[in-house]
């Protein structure tokens, strides 16, 4: 079978770091056609500086990088340098990237892509918030059915929030794209954070990562260090969970994954609830399915994948 051809969009963040690399070490399963940034866990100028930061940890300054949308559909900025430090990468010292930032802005790359590409043979794979995603679905929707499938990081149902009680930080950054995202009948798959929750790193899994004794190997394993001190504070967890990482483990490994074909329903309106992602688990309600919610990992087999991969860097 030829390589998944895919664009990443991303807010990095360590994980969605590790979620990177984790793709441009698995030619043979993916072919990254380019990566968009979105601002989430720090402001657009981060996330764009990431994202070329890691392409060049990885080997790889041919993957373009396009900046996309610098806040949310209609809300402001919430960001997370509380988890991940003021510059998102925070922990491993890694030089500024000498690449450039592609000057098309990343919806617009989203959307010729897409237009330009056979239907049905790219998959978008969101790990940050939905705007760039629904953005070109608003101003394209002839594109929804060209997309193969979108495999994306995000909420939760059982585990429930992480940045408010109900709702999962991706989710609620920007609530209105999430709900443009779902509603729009393109193919879903969502890791919530009740898969990504069990995918910890513990000391002996970083362990793991710090012996392969290459630069890529060193920086994920201190990436790590630096991210689990605030999900072993919160959660009193052995370590930190690794979320964006799944989404590409469901692209070369969806074996490892267990979930339920159910109707997901995003939460716009409710200061109480806002961004919560109200999934239909015991499908209760007629409403029809529109997300494959992924609900457990086989997380020795995740992260032998991870590691063998990232040994590859």
């Amino acid at each position: 079978m030829s390589a998944r051809k895919i664009i990443i969009d991303t807010d990095p963040g360590q994980d969605d770091a590790v979620a990177i690399l984790l793709a441009l070490a698995s030619p043979e399963e993916i072919e990254v056609l380019g990566i968009t940034a979105v601002a989430g866990n720090v402001p657009l100028a981060l996330t764009a500086k990431n994202a070329r930061i890691v392409c060049e940890l990885a080997g790889r300054p041919d993957v373009p990088v396009y900046a996309g949308c610098d806040a949310p559909l209609s809300r402001p900025l919430v960001t997370a340098e509380h988890v991940h430090g003021k510059t998102g990468l925070d922990g491993p010292k890694l030089p500024d990237p000498a690449m450039e930032l592609q000057p098309q802005h990343a919806v617009a790359f989203l959307i010729e892509t897409l237009r330009r590409a056979p239907a049905g043979t790219v998959t978008l794979c969101p790990l940050g918030p939905l705007t760039n995603i629904a953005r070109a679905f608003q101003e394209a929707p002839d594109i929804i059915p060209r997309v193969r499938e979108v495999v994306l990081m995000g909420g939760a149902y059982f585990e429930v929030g992480n940045i408010t009680p109900a709702a999962e930080f991706n989710i609620y950054v920007d609530p209105e794209a999430a709900d443009i995202v779902f509603k729009s009948g393109v193919p879903l798959v969502v890791m919530p954070l009740d898969v990504t929750h069990g995918a910890l790193v513990t000391k002996a899994r970083n362990d793991a990562f710090r012996a392969l004794g290459t630069p890529v190997g060193l920086a994920v394993a201190e990436m790590t260090d630096f991210f689990e001190r605030f999900d072993k504070e919160k959660y009193g967890s052995a370590g930190a969970p690794l979320h964006d990482p799944t989404v590409i483990a469901y692209l070369i490994r969806p074996e490892l994954f267990s979930g339920r074909y159910i109707n997901v329903e995003i939460e716009t309106r409710s200061p109480l609830t806002l961004g919560m992602t109200v999934a239909d688990w015991w499908r209760v309600t007629d409403r029809r399915p529109n997300a494959m919610f992924m609900g457990d990992v086989v997380a020795e087999a995740f992260f032998s994948l991870l590691t063998e991969r990232l040994g590859r860097l």
